[in-house]
């Protein structure tokens, strides 16, 4: 898609303030294709060099991306504008979310009355009640946690140890096809990414190598429940990857254990219990406590402590104590912990059922562990449009692949059994309309 937005300016910054507002304001969208720096140099009367060094201002910031032959391009989520989720048609069953079923959160049970802060926390920014449990958390499934600390949401901890560790034009190794917001948080942070690619074991070792052979200066992965394709590490895998990995003691390894208590799989092949010199586990209880609970725990080695914890004291300060004790009640609850209990149970039901019937018509399904089911597929619009006029709406793979091959995710975590036939039998059907058009 060509630009239509005319650039203005005659310094580099002043370009990349225009394109900057085109960008924001929606003259540009996502993917819209800059000027050859030449040409927009004539255009504007300035050197090729100007417009090369506004271009690498955009880039370095997340806003526009470089594609080699094919020119510099809008960021698909550009650091000035918020990409969102297809709106949901009317009458259709949302399996595109990737949220969990609602009547498997506790009700939130924040502190009252909540008496004023005298001054500042940043001085103990932690509850102890909440850092106890918290250690407890990672000890449990053998994560070293001598040093833990708390963010606001894993992006943010991940956000902040990127950012702390990395500079701008420093590379990222990513999970390909990889959840979606981190695939579009590293570019905006002014990072390269370098797509992994993954199986139902988690990330290929070999994959691993070749890049970090490139150069890559932090791994950012799943041990469990990886979205969207559901892989886990075996006990196999990680010890092929922790291989790998020692041969590149400088590169942080942050693994995102997003979905830890409802992910269906085991937790002893975590790559932070494997004795990494650089490591860091974050921990979110959205998924099993409530995605209004903007809390994560993350351990980590003692270097990466400090910086994390360097850069929150000068911006936010902490997380809010009110929030910790929330998250601290619950966690403490017994009856929580039942309802969670029961939650992976019923996830990991449901998600086997959705791939037991897409197996017995034949189609290959991908979902080891975690909220959602991966299914290849030749066209993914062609299957998302099928499935909608059956009343059925899935995500488009496109969000979450690199140079992975096209697919659809199906989030399970509230499709039923019974649900999951009529849903298979369905795909099935749009997938036979598809073949037809391609000719089988």
């Amino acid at each position: 898609m060509a630009a239509q937005y005319a650039i203005s300016g005659t310094t580099a910054k002043g370009i990349a303030a225009s394109i900057e507002r085109a960008v924001a304001g929606g003259g540009l969208g996502p993917g819209a294709a800059l000027p050859p720096v030449r040409r927009l140099a004539d255009d504007l009367g300035v050197s090729p060099g100007t417009v090369a060094t506004a271009y690498k201002e955009l880039r370095q910031r997340g806003i526009v991306v470089t594609r080699g032959r094919g020119g510099t391009v809008v960021a698909q989520a550009p650091s000035v504008g918020s990409r969102r989720p297809p709106r949901v048609p009317e009458g259709v069953r949302d399996l595109a979310g990737g949220y969990p079923d609602p009547a498997f959160l506790p009700e939130l049970r924040p502190p009252s009355p909540v008496s004023p802060v005298p001054g500042s926390h940043r001085g103990a920014p932690r509850l102890a009640a909440l850092e106890e449990l918290t250690r407890a958390w990672f000890a449990r499934d053998g994560v070293p946690a001598e040093h833990v600390t708390f963010a606001h949401g894993a992006l943010d901890c991940v956000a902040r140890l990127l950012s702390t560790e990395l500079k701008p034009g420093d590379s990222v190794a990513v999970e390909d096809p990889g959840f979606h917001h981190l695939l579009d948080l590293v570019p905006a942070l002014g990072l390269r990414i370098v797509p992994v690619e993954v199986d139902d074991a988690g990330i290929l070792p070999e994959a691993l190598r070749a890049a970090l052979r490139a150069g890559v200066r932090a791994l950012v992965c799943s041990p469990r429940g990886q979205s969207p394709r559901g892989g886990y590490f075996t006990r196999e895998r990680r010890d092929a990857l922790v291989e790998v990995l020692a041969g590149f003691p400088e590169v942080l390894v942050i693994e995102d254990d997003h979905n830890a208590e409802v992910s269906g799989a085991p937790s002893y092949a975590a790559l932070a219990a494997a004795g990494l010199p650089r490591w860091a586990q974050v921990r979110t209880v959205s998924k099993h406590l409530g995605i209004d609970l903007r809390w994560a725990g993350l351990a980590c080695d003692a270097t990466t402590l400090a910086r994390h914890d360097g850069r929150m004291l000068l911006t936010s300060g902490w997380v809010s104590h009110i929030l910790q004790e929330t998250v601290a009640r619950l966690l403490a609850d017994e009856e929580v912990a039942g309802l969670v209990g029961r939650a992976e149970e019923a996830y990991t039901e449901r998600r086997e059922a959705l791939l037991g019937e897409l197996a017995r018509r034949g189609i290959a399904a991908h979902g080891a562990s975690g909220l959602n089911v991966w299914v290849p597929v030749r066209d993914e619009s062609a299957v998302v449009n099928g499935l909608r006029s059956y009343g059925w709406w899935v995500a488009a793979g496109a969000r979450f692949r690199i140079a992975a091959p096209t697919a659809v995710r199906i989030t399970t975590a509230t499709l039923e059994p019974a649900a999951a036939a009529r849903l298979a039998s369905d795909f099935a059907g749009v997938l036979g309309e598809s073949e037809a058009m391609y000719g089988g």
